[in-house]
């Protein structure tokens, strides 16, 4: 597969080894200022900014390319995507043009982990319906670069929790730490004056970030 990487920072570069180890080709690597030529790319792998993601797309989209998009403090629903087809599907959101073709995947968070954590927390959350004197609240901590506050897996989280729709599950508080090179940790606490419950997810690095973005751009290839 010939992937086009979209941001060339830490991320980028732990894609591109992830995918070069997987067997494909890089044809493309796009920072700051480069010029936007995918060269031809199957697929674009879009990680930067929330004020570049939504240009950077429309741009892939112009070259014909896909893309798999990991870049948080934004949403894909302020895409103006016309009478292509906009599908949510758990923490992912997923565009298809005129034909059903896939165009982008977007995702809080790539990480199998993560996504695995996920459906803890929603299983957790539908056992807490009939428990009213627990309390949610979500703790993240990430690396001081982090723009987007809170992460947008803490607003996943957070969503998977009142998804479930229980009232008192509306508003849940979120706390955002920002120290040092934390590559990022997530918590779900579920509190009561009896006892305290907690879930966990401890990000060891950025690879694993980076899998699960190359095997999404893998399934999306293999779509098309």
């Amino acid at each position: 597969m010939k992937i086009a990487l979209i941001g060339y920072g830490k991320m980028g570069h732990m894609i591109e080894e992830v995918a070069l180890e997987r067997g494909h080709e890089i044809v493309a690597r796009i920072d700051m200022d480069d010029a936007f030529d995918l060269n031809g790319a199957d697929v674009a792998i879009e990680f930067t900014t929330p004020l570049t993601a939504k240009d950077n797309i429309l741009r892939a989209w112009a070259q014909g390319v896909p893309v798999i998009s990991g870049s948080t403090g934004w949403r894909p629903e302020e895409l103006e995507v016309g009478d292509w087809k906009l599908e949510i599907e758990g923490s992912r959101v997923v565009v298809k043009d005129e034909a059903g073709k896939v165009m982008l995947v977007w995702s809080s968070n790539f990480s199998v982990g993560v996504n695995i954590f996920f459906e803890m927390n929603k299983w957790l959350a539908e056992k807490m319906e009939n428990q009213p004197q627990y309390t949610p609240s979500i703790t993240e901590t990430h690396h001081i670069h982090k723009l987007d506050k809170p992460s947008g897996t803490a607003k996943t989280l957070a969503e998977g929790i009142r998804d479930i729709g229980i009232p008192r599950f509306r508003d849940i508080e979120i706390e955002s730490i920002r120290e040092g090179e934390v590559p990022g940790t997530h918590e779900v606490m579920w509190d009561s004056e009896e006892d305290t419950i907690v879930i966990t997810h401890i990000a060891k690095g950025r690879r694993g970030f980076a899998l699960g973005a190359v095997l999404a751009a893998e399934q999306l290839h293999v779509s098309i």
